[in-house]
């Protein structure tokens, strides 16, 4: 039995980014593909952030941050990350996590913590809308 002092961190996640209540009731499952993020970016902290723009990696069927300059599926928005997940759970780096996504909100662009371009918000035209 191992009866060490243990410490853990807990960080609160931001949504301000959400436009309205409407949508957050239907998350979609994933996993996200870590090694797509950037630490200093998508998780200074340790924890991906909520409203992440995400495209879906065609090879592996996990997520990864949305890049329209990419050429592995995630040059597609396909929807926006809904809660933060911690990378370094335990202290073990994983390289993958389960993620929650939505596929259908308001959003309030402005308050995103990475900034999505025009082809992206073309992407999701319809299902995600931009306040």
């Amino acid at each position: 039995m191992d009866l060490n002092l243990k410490v853990e961190s807990f960080t609160q996640d931001r949504r301000d980014w959400l436009g309205s209540a409407h949508g957050t009731d239907a998350p979609v499952s994933i996993t996200l593909d870590v090694s797509k993020f950037t630490a200093g970016t998508h998780y200074p902290d340790g924890y991906i952030k909520s409203g992440i723009f995400l495209g879906k990696i065609t090879a592996t069927g996990l997520y990864g941050p949305y890049d329209d300059a990419a050429s592995d599926g995630r040059q597609t928005a396909v929807g926006v990350h809904f809660t933060a997940q911690d990378t370094n759970a335990r202290r073990v780096t994983s390289t993958k996590v389960v993620g929650s996504m939505l596929v259908h909100c308001f959003i309030r662009e402005a308050k995103l913590p990475a900034a999505i371009d025009a082809a992206g918000k073309a992407d999701v035209a319809g299902r995600i809308i931009f306040v």
